[in-house]
């Protein structure tokens, strides 16, 4: 929960936060994947759009929709919390979001315990845009 919080929103707050959220995804590590992908949905629900560039979003979209099922528990709820970002706070690439969600479906968390969890980005897009929420931004990171 840290790493998904207090981490990643005070990464978010610096100007190296890409660079560095991009560095932990790829790192390996469960807790630092999480907050890499973490930062980038406190990013993605802050910043203008015209900040980050709609082909590494893409790619990176890409890279969960390939990796997401096989991903480490806290991992998984980062990434399926990114899909969800990138649908709802990032409009270029919002539709091709919802593909990804849809594709991907359900995502089983604590499989290792007595009872299951299953994670439904594409059900809570809908459920965001019946609302009208798409296009969504914070005024500031921190609540």
């Amino acid at each position: 929960m840290l790493s998904d919080y207090v981490v990643a929103v005070t990464l978010a707050e610096a100007d190296i936060a890409q660079e560095v959220a991009d560095k932990w995804i790829a790192s390996g590590e469960e807790l630092r994947m999480s907050a890499g992908w973490s930062c980038y949905c406190w990013l993605l629900g802050n910043r203008p759009d015209d900040e980050f560039s709609e082909s590494k979003l893409a790619g990176m979209l890409e890279m969960v929709k390939n990796t997401i099922h096989d991903s480490p528990e806290r991992t998984k709820y980062a990434m399926n919390n990114f899909l969800y970002t990138v649908a709802i706070s990032y409009v270029p690439l919002h539709d091709k979001a919802c593909g990804t969600a849809r594709t991907v479906g359900p995502v089983e968390v604590n499989k290792d315990k007595a009872k299951s969890k299953f994670l439904h980005a594409y059900e809570n897009i809908q459920k965001a845009v019946d609302k009208g929420q798409v296009g969504f931004k914070r005024k500031h990171v921190r609540c």
